[in-house]
């Protein structure tokens, strides 16, 4: 029998907010996902039972119409500027609608002294929704472990990982599980209320174990290519990445250098009942996305072996 309460997913068409869609669904539940625009994706989403309404997060109107009758709802904003603005209207939005609880997508990095511009502002997020009275928890996911798909480079038989990342460790976390995380809270939020989660997967390890990971699944050689911080911030800019992102990106790969991204934890586990993807799981479930380069492939910055 389907469930009389209704969950709002943000980002709905998004790594984190298609699964948690799925997911809430196949429990039976109501689910309006708020999307930025109609698209294939927003169709897929309508397909399996999704109430599809297009709208702003910075837009207090269409926020607070499709807040109307939501017992809980997941907050994801991207990395672009408007954070603040977003966070105020969707808090204010779902008080006025009376929703029971709300979980935060806000990032490992986020702190009150962090240099991405991006971080600070998540950290000064998380602090305004905890000034509400619905209840709140915030999610810090390490490294998405589908950074290993988007700046992949596919050359000549090899895989290649040019990142910033130097010798820092971490647990590469799959959206999937993240959104086992979200739906999970959303549908029980109480025992989490004003929590802050450090989100990992299965093992910590840095990038040259990382690239054994992968080759040892796919069978071909792979190598992780440390560069610079500067030469990645160049790359992506070339490549068109607006400059803020450029500047979070590029802090936080010093971030990760100093051990921000790092840790171990079984909070996927304990919330979800079953273990994070491991990166051999994940590579596994992706096989299509290493056979050519990712989106964010930095081809020009390969030095080859």
């Amino acid at each position: 029998m389907p469930s009389d309460r209704l969950f709002l997913i943000t980002g709905a068409t998004g790594k984190t907010g298609a699964p948690t869609v799925q997911i809430l669904l196949e429990a039976g539940h109501r689910v309006r996902a708020l999307v930025h625009r109609a698209d294939q994706r927003s169709e897929a989403l309508a397909a399996i039972g999704a109430e599809v309404v297009e709208g702003d997060l910075l837009d207090f109107y269409a926020v607070s119409s499709a807040m109307s009758g939501v017992s809980a709802a997941y907050l994801c904003y991207p990395i672009v500027p408007g954070l603040l603005h977003a966070t105020a209207i969707f808090a204010q939005a779902a008080s006025e609608a009376g929703v029971e609880a709300v979980v935060n997508m806000s990032q490992i990095s986020a702190r009150r002294e962090a240099k991405s511009r991006a971080a600070q502002q998540h950290w000064l997020a998380e602090r305004l929704l905890d000034r509400a009275a619905f209840l709140t928890t915030h999610l810090r996911p390490t490294f998405f472990a589908e950074w290993l798909k988007w700046q992949w480079v596919r050359n000549d038989g090899e895989g290649v990982l040019p990142l910033p990342f130097g010798n820092g460790h971490h647990a590469p976390i799959a959206a999937h599980d993240q959104a086992g995380v979200i739906a999970a809270i959303l549908q029980n939020p109480a025992p989490h209320d004003r929590q802050i989660y450090p989100l990992v997967g299965a093992e910590e390890l840095d990038h040259y174990a990382i690239a054994d990971k992968i080759a040892d699944t796919l069978g071909i050689p792979v190598r992780y290519q440390p560069i610079d911080i500067p030469a990645f911030a160049a790359g992506m800019t070339a490549r068109g990445a607006a400059d803020f992102l450029v500047q979070h990106l590029s802090n936080v790969a010093q971030d990760y250098q100093d051990g921000i991204f790092a840790g171990e934890n079984n909070l996927i586990e304990v919330i979800t009942g079953h273990k994070a993807m491991t990166v051999a799981d994940f590579v596994n479930a992706n096989r299509a996305d290493f056979e050519h380069d990712g989106s964010f492939a930095l081809r020009d910055k390969l030095v080859h072996s």
